[in-house]
């Protein structure tokens, strides 16, 4: 049997409205998150300076992705992105484990974020019940996303030009304490870099123990290949978009952990409980608490708002493809996969529920469950680019991109990847983390496999109607 069409170019339903900037702020929002304002101070209490090798690594990694994502989305851009391309290079079934893992773990994500951000807020305002703040931030996002993808693209764009600001602020203030033109504060100089047990005080284990943490901080980024299909010129756009992700990501990152880690003594710790609050009390900088609580409110307002979009997105192209109910396709006049928007919020509000009954276990099992997507979703990115690149080649397709270093640093991508899955089973909590999410990929293997021959039925009725009208 032929193979069935994928979706290509801006999909049937969805309206192109996102510019090449909006897109751009879209990756950089989703990587620049509560992990880097918070959790960071996790990953230099395991590592001490020599976290910045574990972000360097885990950089890498990123860049050879997002090139090999890019050189995919440049050839068939998709809704479904990577979910589209495991299926092209995989089969059918792959490329629906791989769109329902996504969109599960974004549902999860949702309901912590928002659940998150009320327990800052209900601190302020303690009259208010954390449930009606989520209320309100799940219901004011969802308006955001139904009224428009060009809308959503603004909204969109400020708040990570918020987060993209805090940074290079901190980054410039940061660059002023080091070398000592702070007005009173003495300068710190880069001695804190070994002054402390050296610069690596854990050695080679500490450095991919951190590791660990570091990777999926970058998480994040991949919404760029779901959005570039809502764009004028997806082929176009997503080459200059990654480039720019990629570089403003390393600059933000590697800047603001070489801040912290020489400003202050990497085992301070004020540096595990909230690093960049630390740096900017250290400078005798007043309201630091309250500008880094809003800016963590912001951060996680817009990773939600983010994966709203994403497992919209995600779910839309399911159901186009005939891995999903045909009702997650639809779209409204302005081009919004409604249906799919409100199912994916729908779900975040049930794990919102489920964690408010039962606070000690549901949503700590849920997010131990989807904690270790990300590498399944890269790896499979890293395998379907292989299959899909070497298909090109033999069949003599043009590309409108192609990676460079091929096949080089694509098996490279791989190793590390394999790399850091190995380290994973090494750490109890880690292991049981990855364990469970790769559970839940093989349900989901084996659940499109049991569902594979009705699904082509719907995909195949669907195409005969499609080519009577």
């Amino acid at each position: 049997m032929a193979e069935v069409p994928l979706t290509t170019t801006t999909t049937k339903g969805l309206h192109p409205g996102l510019t090449r900037r909006q897109i751009s702020m879209m990756g950089l929002g989703g990587a620049i998150g509560a992990g880097l304002f918070v959790g960071s101070g996790q990953a230099i209490g395991i590592a001490g300076p020599a976290v910045l090798i574990s972000y360097l690594i885990a950089g890498t990694v990123v860049i050879l992705v997002m090139a090999m994502l890019a050189e995919m989305v440049a050839a068939r851009p998709s809704s479904g992105a990577f979910s589209s391309f495991a299926q092209r290079a995989m089969g059918r079934s792959a490329g629906s484990a791989v769109g329902w893992l996504y969109w599960i773990q974004l549902v999860v994500v949702i309901a912590a974020e928002a659940t998150g951000a009320a327990g800052i807020i209900e601190g302020w305002v303690p009259g208010i019940p954390a449930w009606l703040w989520v209320l309100i931030f799940v219901a004011a996002l969802t308006a955001v996303n139904l009224f428009g993808v060009r809308n959503y693209g603004r909204f969109e764009f400020w708040f990570a030009a918020i987060k993209v600001f805090a940074i290079i602020a901190f980054l410039v203030v940061g660059a002023c304490a080091i070398l000592g033109v702070i007005p009173g504060v003495p300068a710190t100089g880069i001695g804190n870099l070994v002054a402390h047990d050296g610069f690596a005080p854990h050695g080679i284990a500490g450095v991919a123990a951190a590791l660990l943490v570091v990777v999926f901080a970058f998480g994040g980024t991949e919404v760029v290949a779901i959005a570039a299909a809502e764009s004028d010129d997806p082929a176009h756009n997503i080459k200059r978009i990654v480039r720019e992700v990629m570089v403003r990501i390393l600059v933000f990152y590697l800047g603001s952990i070489f801040v912290i880690v020489t400003v202050l003594p990497w085992n301070s710790p004020a540096v595990l409980e909230g690093p960049f609050s630390a740096v900017l009390a250290t400078l005798r900088i007043p309201g630091v608490d309250l500008v880094m609580s809003l800016i963590v409110i912001i951060a996680l307002l817009s990773a939600m708002n983010a994966n709203i979009y994403g497992a919209s997105r995600m779910a839309y192209s399911l159901g186009e493809r005939g891995l999903a109910p045909q009702a997650a396709a639809r779209t409204s006049d302005k081009g919004v996969p409604y249906v799919a928007v409100l199912a994916s919020v729908a779900f975040g509000f049930v794990t919102v529920a489920l964690n408010w009954a039962f606070p000690e276990t549901v949503l700590g099992l849920l997010l131990n469950i989807v904690g270790s997507t990300v590498l399944v979703i890269w790896t499979a990115t890293v395998i379907s680019q292989i299959i899909l690149r070497r298909r090109a080649d033999r069949e003599g397709d043009a590309l409108p991109m192609r990676m460079w270093g091929f096949p080089w640093l694509s098996w490279a991508a791989l190793v590390l990847l394999g790399v850091i899955v190995a380290l994973a089973m090494t750490d109890p909590a880690a292991r049981t983390q990855l364990l469970l999410t790769l559970a839940l990929t093989a349900a989901l293997l084996g659940l499109a496999r049991l569902t594979r021959a009705r699904s082509r039925h719907g995909v195949i009725k669907h195409l005969d109607d499609s080519s009577a009208q």
